[in-house]
């Protein structure tokens, strides 16, 4: 099978799907590896790191599309690159599409295959490609929000964990997944009073268990509400796979926050969580609604290209040699994954 690894293009993303030893092992098991030069420099990877281990340089993204059958890469696919891809191309990406109809009926109009990492599920309903991701994501959010609570970036000068004579940050988190629960874990690192809020009473548990600075509640409307006023970072983490996320907080609940609090919502690649936030990249992450800052840059790990591309590697290639071996022949977890064929969308959330 030709496999290909473009450059990612979308603004500062610097991840590449796969590092040069995970694309290696493609070659070991007998399939050719094309990629895109330059696509991991800023994952610290150069071309020769990669031609060295028998990986194919190419110079640009149409002859990388051209040379390939699976496109294997981190990102949604944007202009140019819609107009690369074929009808016989299987595409094996973070898709998201809940959130965008209008790329959905192009990759249906191309008559492509298209799997979603984030889709990609196995039976005890785990999301393999997804969860690398979700652990970056939930770590950056608080050290981000950190940042952004300093009042030179136009926050409130609330420092999280506090020191002696002064009170803890606030910090309400909005569901306690893998997004949730590593941000849990970093917030209650630095001192913070933490509080998630999730259904799931195993995960409330091992919640609770990360500290005596951390609580977790049931989101009732009116617990989440009143914690949200009270918040200095508000993070969203919900997910519901394949789906768009619900808003659990409206913009009146936005309104009634104070002035240089922070809003992070990791979720905004499926929508968001929080009514009042849309998305942002990394050129222009924030901006202000209600004196309050929100950031909605969807491709958050993009700004740790290295750890990323690390992580997503080790993840993913089990799943790309399976999907090269036998792509006629997927296994449950890669079906699940499937989100476009042939023109039809195929994923139930989609549908």
């Amino acid at each position: 099978m030709r496999i290909g690894i473009p450059k990612e293009i979308k603004p500062k993303e610097g991840r590449v799907a796969l590092i040069p030893e995970a694309a290696a092992q493609l070659i070991v098991h007998g399939h050719e590896v094309f990629m895109e030069s330059s696509a991991g420099l800023l994952s610290g990877y150069s071309d020769a790191d990669y031609e060295q281990l028998g990986i194919k340089l190419v110079a640009d993204a149409k002859s990388l599309y051209a040379s390939a059958k699976i496109i294997a890469k981190v990102k949604e696919p944007i202009e140019p690159e819609l107009g690369l891809l074929q009808a016989d191309h299987i595409l094996f990406s973070y898709l998201h599409l809940a959130a965008l109809p209008e790329l959905t009926q192009r990759l249906c109009s191309i008559g492509l295959k298209a799997i979603g990492f984030e889709t990609v599920e196995l039976s005890n309903g785990l999301l393999p490609l997804l969860a690398p991701m979700s652990d970056i994501a939930g770590r950056l959010a608080v050290q981000i929000g950190t940042h952004l609570l300093h009042s030179p970036m136009g926050g409130k000068g609330v420092l999280l964990g506090g020191v002696p004579a002064t009170e803890r940050g606030k910090v309400v988190i909005l569901g306690g997944g893998m997004a949730g629960g590593n941000a849990a874990k970093m917030a209650a690192g630095l001192g913070a009073e933490v509080i998630v809020f999730d259904r799931n009473r195993d995960k409330m548990t091992a919640l609770r268990a990360i500290g005596d600075n951390v609580t977790a509640l049931y989101p009732h409307q009116a617990s989440i509400q009143q914690c949200v006023k009270q918040a200095d970072l508000l993070i969203g983490a919900v997910l519901v796979v394949g789906e768009k996320a619900p808003h659990l907080v409206t913009e009146e609940d936005v309104r009634l926050m104070q002035a240089g609090s922070v809003i992070i919502d990791i979720s905004v690649d499926q929508g968001g969580c929080i009514e009042t936030i849309h998305p942002t990249n990394y050129e222009q992450p924030t901006y202000e609604l209600h004196g309050v800052t929100h950031f909605g840059v969807t491709n958050m790990p993009g700004g740790v290209p290295r750890t990323a591309s690390q992580s997503l590697s080790a993840s993913l290639l089990p799943f790309l040699l399976e999907l090269a071996d036998h792509p006629d022949n997927l296994s449950a977890p890669l079906q699940a994954g499937v989100n476009i064929d042939a023109g039809e969308i195929v994923h139930p959330a989609l549908r």
